[in-house]
């Protein structure tokens, strides 16, 4: 039997703590980057809001811990990964398309490369706790 209320408590709220940090820095800092220079690299900064809205939802996924929360923790955290994954090559084979780093661009490089483990680690806690 699930309990949904695992995802909130343990490690979970340092996984929460992070994916909330996150969240603020990447709704931030694509609220500058849209507001003050769009046109300098609009896909970059586009990026950047989609990585916030994700970010936005996995917290409040994980944090509420229900078991339609699960399912949609597990669902943004999926997307992040591949978002990341997809992101960060595109950011190596299309430079020129990344003038400026967006969270996921070099598999979050400019984030200490947190933005490519942390749905590794996201998706393994929904799973251990999945068990309890």
């Amino acid at each position: 039997m699930v309990d949904a209320t695992a995802t909130r408590q343990g490690p979970g709220r340092v996984l929460i703590a992070v994916y909330g940090l996150f969240a603020l820095a990447a709704t931030s800092r694509a609220a500058v980057q849209i507001a003050t220079d769009f046109s300098a690299a609009p896909v970059a900064y586009v990026l950047s809001a989609v990585a916030a809205v994700i970010y936005c939802a996995a917290t409040f996924a994980l944090a509420r811990a229900t078991r339609v929360s699960r399912k949609v923790a597990t669902a943004a955290i999926v997307v992040e990964l591949v978002g990341v994954l997809a992101i960060g090559a595109f950011s190596y084979a299309v430079p020129e398309d990344f003038p400026d780093a967006t969270v996921w661009s070099h598999f979050g490089q400019g984030y200490l490369f947190i933005p490519v483990v942390l749905p590794v680690l996201g998706l393994l806690w929904l799973r251990r706790t999945a068990s309890d």
